[in-house]
């Protein structure tokens, strides 16, 4: 009995996100990144990445200031969603809240953050 509750809190929990992991980058190949998408409460759409491994910006070549997170949306196009703040390559986690559906996200290495579209080297996309 206990094993049946334990399974359908866990199918309820996993069946409200999805999870997706990022292919490995060639510009940050150590990078292990993953994705996580789901729709609170307000109807609002929740971002969190998680990155392990991934090199600081400024060690890249050519090198950058910072990694810019973007969402492809159904209906609105490429939308900048924020930055990921490696503080250490051992692990990253970026969380974010947009209006808008989406059904990709990649990261890009850019040497400025409130950009409106994407200027620089992509480090990995993934469809979620």
């Amino acid at each position: 009995m206990t094993k049946i509750i334990l399974f359908s809190f866990l199918t309820f929990f996993l069946g409200c996100a999805t999870y997706t992991k990022f292919p490995v980058s060639k510009v940050t190949p150590a990078a292990d990144i993953s994705a996580k998408k789901k729709i609170n409460d307000q109807n609002n759409f929740t971002l969190e990445i998680i990155a392990n491994n991934l090199a600081s910006a400024n060690r890249l070549n050519p090198p950058g200031h910072n990694y810019s997170v973007w969402i492809v949306t159904k209906s609105h196009g490429i939308k900048n969603v924020g930055q990921l703040n490696v503080e250490n390559a051992e692990k990253t986690v970026f969380k974010t809240v947009t209006p808008f559906d989406f059904d990709e996200v990649f990261i890009t290495i850019e040497n400025q953050g409130d950009l409106n579209y994407p200027l620089g080297v992509e480090i990995s996309r993934t469809k979620i």
